[in-house]
């Protein structure tokens, strides 16, 4: 067993009063730090209605507090700190972050606060534009969505929130008023919903002092809760919207394992197995060997109860159905022959690798320790490691075997396809094991 020379640290977990936690990670060795907040908030917690009130809540939270009450003002005060405040919404959280040099992190801290404690919401109708302007980005002339993302977890999800767009339909964001977004931060943003984090050059008794002060008010709440999504039954499903744009985008997704299965190791390991590198199965295949794509990735996007392994790519129009028949042929191959030695030896060394440079970057570290106290307990490095470790090439087979199934399948295409082609598309799908 490898015994890794981590740097010290030091992780506190504190819950306030009001419910909200506080976790506290002191890195020493380092000369910055970052305070992140993380909400249960998301496009998961809307209905049809509500559907983008998390993202445009998201947008109005940057629109000043009681003490600096525009965007402008704001900014400038946080900026004056050596920070820049960054914030995004996902399908099943959000997150605020602020980045500052350790002696403005008291200050940084108190003003991160009134973000939550005393928002103003001023300016919604400017910020309106703002966000109808982004997602005209995702439509084409027409009006069609082109976002390959939103149309392939549409698919993946037709009957449960994770697969509505973050940032809502047109009429939606044309509608929400005042009202709206104030009825939705009570809701979300109570202190039993988040989870504040603070990480890097600091200390866990100064932080809870200044925490405390901050953010000590903000009324508890209600967790909210959730209802995961249905098991499929039935596949392959196939969407497809046609774009006169000079590539196909094609994303190919499987229904996968959540981070609470213990089979998650083996599902990590087998998808650096595929793609974690120039020189892995998946690059050197639809790439080095046969010129079908400049790009082409490999991923597992987790949620707290479900996960989807994920190929995504983009190549000329012609080239879409070559290019999905050479990575369905690459996952069929990983359900029958299990990796080499070398290959697994690669991918858990990398893997280790990648999860010891985390404790240079408080960022990541934040996302690690908050983001994932906000669904379950994060694993320390050692049963990370340790796991991770334990996976047998056999291991590899067994879970792509459950994975890479064809009723788990979900093919999504955005481009410029002939119906020939569309037909080739949908007859591989059907074809897949």
């Amino acid at each position: 067993m490898f015994q890794p020379m981590l740097p010290p640290f030091r992780r506190h977990l504190d819950v306030l009063p009001s419910g909200l936690r506080l976790v506290t990670i002191e890195l020493p060795h380092l000369h910055t730090a970052t305070v992140v907040m993380y909400a249960r908030v998301g496009s998961r917690y809307e209905d049809d209605a509500d559907n983008g009130l998390s993202h445009f809540l998201e947008h109005m939270l940057f629109r000043g507090t009681a003490r600096y009450p525009d965007a402008y003002l704001i900014n400038n005060a946080i900026e004056e700190l050596g920070g820049t405040l960054y914030a995004e919404t996902g399908r099943d959280y959000s997150l605020y972050q602020l980045s500052l040099h350790p002696e403005t992190l008291a200050p940084g801290i108190a003003l991160f606060g009134e973000i939550f404690s005393a928002p103003v919401f001023q300016g919604i109708e400017v910020e309106r534009r703002i966000i109808l302007e982004e997602i005209l980005e995702d439509l084409d002339e027409e009006g069609r969505d082109i976002n390959i993302d939103d149309l392939a977890r549409a698919t993946v999800f037709p009957d449960h929130p994770l697969g509505y767009k973050i940032t809502g339909p047109y009429a939606n964001v044309e509608r929400f008023d005042d009202a709206d977004v104030r009825r939705h931060f009570v809701r979300c943003y109570g202190a039993r919903n988040m989870v504040l984090t603070v990480a890097g050059a600091c200390q866990r008794d100064g932080v809870l002092a200044e925490v405390a002060r901050a953010v000590g008010e903000i009324p508890a709440g209600t967790e909210l809760n959730f209802s995961p999504p249905a098991a499929l039954r039935e596949g392959p499903r196939f969407s497809y919207v046609p774009n006169q744009g000079s590539q196909t985008s094609l994303q190919v997704l499987f229904r996968a394992l959540p981070e609470t299965s213990s089979d998650f190791p083996a599902q990590q390991v087998l998808a650096r197995v595929l793609d974690d590198g120039l020189s892995t199965r998946l690059h050197r295949r639809v790439c080095d060997e046969l010129g079908l794509a400049y790009y082409v990735s490999a991923s597992v996007e987790s949620f707290c109860d479900s996960a989807l392994f994920e190929i995504d790519a983009t190549s000329a129009h012609a080239n879409a159905a070559p290019l999905l028949r050479e990575s369905l042929t690459l996952l069929a191959d990983l359900c029958e022959r299990p990796p080499t030695e070398a290959e697994l030896a690669k991918a858990q060394r990398r893997y280790r690798w990648d999860l010891e440079s985390t404790f240079d970057d408080p960022d990541a570290m934040a996302g690690w320790w908050g983001g994932g106290e906000l669904f379950h307990r994060p694993l320390p490095f050692e049963e990370k490691i340790a796991r991770i470790e334990a996976v047998s090439a056999n291991d590899v087979v067994r879970v792509a075997r459950e994975v890479f199934q064809r009723r788990h399948l979900t093919i999504a295409a955005v481009g410029l396809l002939e119906p020939r082609q569309e037909r080739e598309l949908q007859a591989l799908a059907h074809q897949f094991r």
